[in-house]
């Protein structure tokens, strides 16, 4: 119950690799890079990065570590990303050496030796302008999945900026007031080129953003988004798809000449899922009323019996009372009209329930 549970960590995330000194005895010299390396320890998910994102897959062997990894360096100057669900970011102040790390700090207390802020007792309020030999470096690490890479789990970036810290921190920070960290996120990652002056000089140096990425600002704010949202973004800012509307089968019924005809509305309507099979719904129950009034030679407009002054008696029947004549079917349906999609058993037109 006491131990952190986080997904399996299958690569990291870099801005910059080194190359060989062409100095004897040298160490190898850092470079900047302009798009991101990816590195890990399994050369497939390396292979796959490069497949995506462009590069050469080349073995490569950390600084300070004698167990050789994979990486690539990316033509990727920009990264879609998802970052998990909780509070993904850490920031705090670190200090590496040879043993690890020495100093864990947040701003107030220094988590391994629980003193207060080593750097800020020794050097003031300007330790930040100290080297990162003399004082801790502020150190932000995410875990983010790369979806379109292989297997379950994250690639942790890892930045010793001041404004990357600022920034990544702000952004998710506002972010997580809304949703909660309830679920998932998606973001765009790019690597940002900036300048400083400090001291009458100018510094240059890169910084790594990170966004949300989403169609609109209210899209962050709303909210949690569902799983498929932050695989497809683009599907928050698509019209809704409105359902199909019902069609009105009692008024198509009603203008109907002949029972048949009326019996052809409900069958339609069965075949499209919106009645009953059996004809117990209430919608059933309305046009088989409806079927039975075309029976009887009643008008399903008014609900009266239909006349006619200007046509003979001949027209009404022997006994010339002004019943339209009515057409006679079979009591029983045939034996298979019921599986083929016939008229519901429990009624006949004209003839009552069964």
């Amino acid at each position: 119950m006491t131990m952190k549970r986080q997904a399996a960590e299958l690569g990291r995330i870099r801005t910059g690799y080194s190359r060989p000194n062409p100095n004897p005895g040298k160490g190898p010299i850092p470079v900047k890079s302009k798009t991101f390396v990816l590195t890990s320890h399994s050369r497939d998910y390396v292979a796959a990065a490069a497949e995506l994102y462009g590069g050469t897959v080349e073995q490569w062997t950390p600084q300070r570590s004698s167990i050789a990894q994979w990486r690539v360096i990316t033509d990727a100057k920009e990264l879609k990303a998802i970052v998990p669900a909780g509070d993904p970011l850490s920031v705090s102040y670190e200090k590496w050496g040879g043993g690890g790390c020495e100093r864990r700090c947040d701003g107030e207390t220094e988590s391994i030796s629980r003193q207060p802020c080593i750097c800020l007792a020794r050097f003031g309020e300007d330790w930040h302008e100290r080297s990162a030999e003399q004082v801790c470096r502020p150190t932000s690490r995410i875990g983010v999945f790369l979806p379109d890479l292989p297997d379950l789990g994250v690639w942790r970036l890892e930045t010793k900026s001041y404004y990357a810290a600022d920034a990544m921190a702000g952004g998710l920070d506002t972010v997580l007031q809304a949703t909660g960290g309830a679920g998932l996120l998606p973001v765009r990652m790019w690597i940002e080129q900036r300048t400083a002056v400090r001291n009458g000089k100018t510094k240059q140096f890169q910084v790594v953003m990170l966004v949300p990425a989403l169609p609109k600002l209210r899209h962050a704010l709303s909210g949690p988004i569902s799983t498929a949202a932050a695989l497809d973004p683009a599907s928050l800012d698509r019209p809704a798809i409105e359902a199909a509307a019902v069609p009105d089968y009692v008024t198509e019924a009603k203008a109907c000449a002949t029972v048949e005809d009326a019996r052809d509305v409900w069958r339609r309507a069965r075949a499209a899922g919106h009645v009953d099979p059996k004809g117990t719904d209430p919608l059933s129950r309305e046009l088989i009323r409806i079927a039975d009034d075309i029976a009887a030679g009643v008008d399903t407009a008014t609900g009266e019996v239909g006349e006619d002054d200007d046509q003979g008696d001949d027209e009404y029947g022997p006994d010339g009372d002004g019943a339209y004549p009515v057409e006679v079917l079979d009591d029983e349906p045939p034996a298979d009209a019921h599986a083929a999609g016939g008229w519901p058993e429990v009624a006949t037109p004209g003839g009552g329930a069964r």
